[in-house]
């Protein structure tokens, strides 16, 4: 792990630019701390292009003390209009090397720790996919569960665009990165507390306020449902969903960051690209 020296700084926290929309790669561009000891977490869902994402995550790394990165399902694209045709772990790993000479952690890099007000907290970055067992009421099986969502229509691009190679499935990677990240959380020190984020929430329970509730089945696993439990969190981070909000699931505080598309957040009455407080926790 690594560390910061306190300060009267701040953890912040946002998720899906989606920076391919000009309006949003506009709210980047004026995105600054407010202090010169800010950190800020991003939480996946930047842009489909790798030159998008590098572009906002060096602006962001220019004026932030440190950046904390994870992948959403749009970096892991293979898009048709992206140069870059690397698929599955070789994109991510090749996203991470990125975000290294930039000097942005990465969910492979040791967990800083922030010693700011609130802290001092372990902040874990986490890739761990999903794995279709947030299946539709009356389906038992991921079969059943996408015939179910192809018959709505509502199909999550991934089946078409974000590959797992060289696993087999998508499950599969999900399966390999919860154990290797349950295997790092369990060796943080047992009076540690942490901030655990992910692009995908680490329970089922944010997905239940969906307007098409098959959706889900693209939204997590259910392997990470004691998580919050089990690794002494302060805040669950995640996007994803596009419905910015706060809940509280078993004492725990769980907080959906996302910008999302701008004829989304265009219904708001809040503004857009406002840079969530993760710590010292927002009353």
């Amino acid at each position: 792990m690594t560390s910061t020296a306190g300060g009267a700084g701040q953890l912040l926290a946002i998720s899906d630019l989606h920076i391919g929309y000009e309006d949003n790669r506009a709210l980047v561009e004026r995105m600054r701390p407010e202090t010169d000891d800010d950190w800020l977490i991003v939480a996946g869902d930047v842009a489909e292009s790798v030159s998008a994402i590098e572009w906002a995550l060096k602006t962001l790394a220019g004026r932030f003390r440190k950046v904390v990165w994870v992948p959403g399902n749009h970096e892991l694209w293979t898009h048709p209009s992206d140069p870059v045709t690397l698929r599955g772990v070789e994109r991510y790993e090749h996203l991470v090397e990125m975000c290294r000479r930039l000097g942005v952690v990465t969910p492979e890099d040791p967990y800083p720790v922030w010693e700011g007000p609130g802290g001092p907290v372990a902040v874990a970055p986490l890739f761990l996919l999903y794995d279709y067992s947030f299946l539709p009421e009356g389906c038992a099986t991921k079969e059943e569960g996408l015939a179910y969502a192809h018959k709505t229509g509502i199909v999550c691009n991934d089946e078409y665009l974000l590959h797992p190679d060289p696993y087999p499935t998508r499950e599969d990677w999900c399966r390999a990165r919860v154990a290797e990240t349950e295997r790092r959380l369990a060796a943080l020190p047992d009076d540690l507390p942490t901030v655990l984020i992910n692009h995908w929430p680490l329970d089922r329970h944010p997905t239940e306020v969906l307007w098409y509730p098959e959706f889900a089945m693209w939204c997590g696993t259910r392997l990470t449902a004691d998580w919050h439990r089990r690794f002494r969190v302060e805040t669950m981070v995640y996007g994803h969903l596009h419905i910015p909000r706060t809940t509280v699931h078993e004492g725990v505080r769980f907080e959906e960051v996302s910008v999302g598309y701008p004829r989304e957040w265009r219904k708001r009455p809040q503004p857009p690209g406002r840079l969530r407080r993760i710590l010292p926790t927002e009353v």
